[in-house]
């Protein structure tokens, strides 16, 4: 991965890192996601959210504005 990447969130529930790059992709952000989850044991690991240095305080303010929407 290139130098300027920052991670921006990890979770270990698979659907709310999707709905936040989700999110970030809707205001044109680019997200790399990267699964880091144990194949055999689903509970073990994290998935996390990578987002371009330039981006980084936009894309903080998005999920910031819609944590409501991840519970």
């Amino acid at each position: 991965m290139e130098v300027n990447w920052i991670k921006i969130y990890n979770t270990h529930e698979w659907y709310k890192a999707e709905l936040i790059a989700h999110l970030l992709e809707q205001e044109s952000i680019e997200v790399v996601r990267i699964n880091k989850k144990d194949s055999s044991y689903m509970s073990f690991g994290v998935i996390e959210l990578f987002v371009h240095q330039q981006e980084f305080t936009k894309a903080i303010e998005i999920i910031v504005l819609n944590e409501d929407k991840l519970d």
